[in-house]
């Protein structure tokens, strides 16, 4: 039996919590939500409470929580009172380390000063803005429920609020985005002062309408020469502006890393509740679980007592091996190599030969970490499917 857990990192395990509703849905999402009233807000909240209540009872939870993230779906569509019961529940159940970091993702069109104070008070101490734009054409194509004044607002608001760790999301690569376009949002958001920046390249998900326009061909994305123009424009203007560049899509400033997100990367135990939530176990080689994306199927569970998760995978020596890569090599801060062998045996070029052979001097071992470069990360997807 393998001894492979991630206390390497000497860091508690985290929650994740799924609130599956928005006001309308964004036509690239795929994420699991619905548009929902009070009511079903309010009764989904109860849900929640019922899930930890039996996570504590069967004594799941393993420490204080050092990370809970609020995810969604638009979590901002919380009240904070009922951030604030969810929070106060795990302080008397599994507890929360001194340090805890707590995020809420937020949609810039749905909270006003008042709620973001009451979200601080509530105990919120890191707020993901969905700015995804500055730009009011670009924000109306990606069906937004504000437009780029309100995204202003919404971040100055947060400030006076009392929020010292801010973050903004940014889409690029959108249809007809130029670099000049691009470069006026970074400017732009800059101007914000934002901690920290997640810099997604827009992508077709299946099952979206926007799949549905670009096999109409009413949708025309930048082509392979294009995209890495934006990308590395991206990298460039956040570089020069002080912002490490920590993960192949997120950047920010000395000390303001999202804590949850690298737990990820790290395979940390993070656990996880609501509809369409996914949890991670690190003992063993790990277990993966989720939460069906069914809302009646998570509530009948409840009510009659039952786990709400199911087993998605549980993974064996070779798998674990293939993830801790894929995961890592997404980080700036890589893999050690010690670290590697000392969890299953064997250096990462005595497991994988033939992968490091391959990826070339895009994957280098430095002071003792495997990491990929720039270009590496750009053709992440290429390097990274020589060790799955």
């Amino acid at each position: 039996m393998s001894t492979y857990t991630l206390h390497k990192y000497d860091s508690s395990p985290s929650l994740y919590l799924h609130i599956p509703f928005c006001r309308s849905k964004c036509p690239y999402c795929d994420f699991y939500s619905q548009v929902a009233d009070q009511a079903q807000l309010d009764d989904y909240v109860d849900l929640l409470l019922r899930h930890l209540t039996w996570l504590s009872d069967n004594q799941v939870f393993s420490a204080p929580l050092g990370t809970v993230f609020f995810g969604g779906g638009t979590p901002s569509l919380l009240a904070p009172d009922q951030v604030a019961s969810i929070l106060q529940q795990l302080q008397r159940s599994v507890g929360l380390t001194g340090a805890v970091e707590i995020s809420l993702e937020t949609n810039p069109g749905t909270i006003g000063l008042a709620c973001l104070q009451g979200f601080r008070q509530a105990g919120v101490n890191r707020l993901s803005f969905g700015v995804q734009s500055l730009h009011d054409d670009a924000l109306q194509l990606l069906g937004r429920g504000h437009s780029a004044k309100e995204a202003v607002q919404a971040v100055s608001w947060a400030r006076q609020a009392g929020f010292e760790n801010v973050g903004c999301d940014l889409m690029f690569g959108l249809p007809g985005q130029s670099r000049e376009d691009l470069l006026q949002d970074l400017s732009a958001l800059l101007q914000l002062q934002p901690d920290h920046l997640s810099c997604y390249g827009l992508t077709v998900e299946a099952g979206t309408p926007f799949e549905q326009l670009a096999l109409r061909g009413a949708m025309e994305l930048p082509d392979e020469d294009e995209f890495p123009e934006l990308y590395l424009t991206v990298h460039e203007q956040l570089s020069a502006a002080g912002f490490e560049h920590y993960e192949i899509s997120n950047y920010a400033r000395p000390g303001h890393h999202c804590r949850h997100n690298l737990a990820y990367w790290r395979r940390q135990t993070c656990f996880a509740v609501g509809a369409g939530a996914h949890s991670f176990i690190a003992s063993d080689y790990g277990t993966r679980r989720a939460v069906p994306a069914d809302l009646e199927r998570y509530r009948r569970s409840l009510e009659l007592g039952r786990d709400p998760a199911e087993i998605l995978e549980t993974f064996d020596r070779q798998g674990a091996m293939a993830e801790t890569l894929y995961l890592g090599l997404r980080c700036s801060e890589g893999v050690s190599d010690a670290d590697f062998r000392r969890w299953f045996g064997s250096g990462v070029a005595e497991a994988f030969p033939d992968a490091v052979r391959r990826c070339g001097k895009r994957l280098v071992l430095a002071r003792g970490r495997w990491r990929f470069d720039q270009q590496g990360w750009l053709l992440f997807d290429h390097f990274i499917s020589f060790f799955l």
